[in-house]
């Protein structure tokens, strides 16, 4: 699948900002089943782009600028060639050990309640442990519900577990510290993901967690969907949880107040021109 995307953030001051500086984890890698056909990151205003990479393999822009502003814009457009893998991951770019993603934060750390409900929803975890994982997503999609209403960037899993609700990255960290209790290594991932109802226009991001998975390697688990990934989703950065995959964070000096808003646009991207000409013959 041919995956197009247009985001845009906007941020807004009410009074001028001096100086920023923003760190940008928008920019996907191709690995077996996702190749990024074109990228272009495009600030609204004048700076200073420098891209690296960070301690997990993200392709991580670093943007600056020392002059006034009261608003700016980042847009990330491109497409993306995508395929179905049955949610399994190969050829990623890995920097740390595998242990290094059943460490706790504080956003993935599992209370009591949610270490009981992971062993009862995942039952032998040593016979089947990919049977176990995806138990595990769909008691997680059937008892919480999708809602963008009820939680905040700083929910915790335990939060979002205790309410039953949260947004997509509220269930993935749910997922995520269930999965770490029950031994498996589990990590945040931001991208986008392609509606197959038709709807291009969306509010935000999505969220998914991959957890490795013994004999078979990383494997995506949409908890929001209740699915594994496949190619309606494009992969961009992975972290510990949110805030280590966070699309953009930063700093700055001045602006008193902040507003942001998001415009995101995903569609299904056409077919080069050559192509067209072959099905038209």
């Amino acid at each position: 699948m041919r995956v197009r995307i247009v985001h845009d953030t906007i941020y807004r001051y009410d009074r001028p900002v001096r100086a920023l500086v923003q760190a940008l984890r928008l920019t996907p890698r191709d690995h077996d089943g996702q190749h990024v056909l074109r990228w272009r990151i495009e600030p609204s205003a004048d700076g200073r782009l420098t891209p690296r990479e960070d301690s997990l393999g993200n392709i991580v822009h670093m943007f600056s600028a020392d002059h006034a502003l009261d608003e700016i814009t980042m847009r990330v457009s491109g497409e993306v060639e995508t395929a179905d893998t049955s949610g399994i991951l190969q050829g990623s770019v890995e920097r740390v050990p595998d242990p290094f993603y059943l460490r706790e934060t504080e956003l993935t750390a599992a209370d009591e309640a949610m270490r009981a409900f992971a062993v009862s929803a995942s039952g032998d975890m040593s016979a089947d442990p990919l049977g176990c994982l995806h138990r595990l997503l769909e008691s997680i999609h059937r008892q919480t519900a999708f809602d963008t209403d009820t939680t905040h960037v700083a929910t915790t899993a335990r939060e979002a577990f205790a309410q039953r609700s949260g947004v997509c990255q509220d269930l993935t960290h749910v997922f995520i510290a269930c999965a770490r209790h029950l031994g498996i290594p589990a990590r945040y991932v931001s991208g986008y993901f392609f509606r197959a109802d038709g709807v291009v226009e969306q509010d935000a991001g999505h969220a998914w967690a991959e957890a490795k998975v013994p004999n078979l390697g990383w494997v995506g688990f949409d908890a929001a969907n209740g699915i594994s990934t496949g190619e309606a989703h494009v992969r961009v950065a992975i972290g510990l949880d949110y805030l280590g995959a966070a699309p953009i964070r930063g700093t700055r000096q001045g602006g008193g107040s902040e507003n942001m808003d998001v415009k995101l646009r995903v569609e299904r991207g056409r077919p080069p021109r050559q192509m067209q000409l072959q099905v038209q013959a």
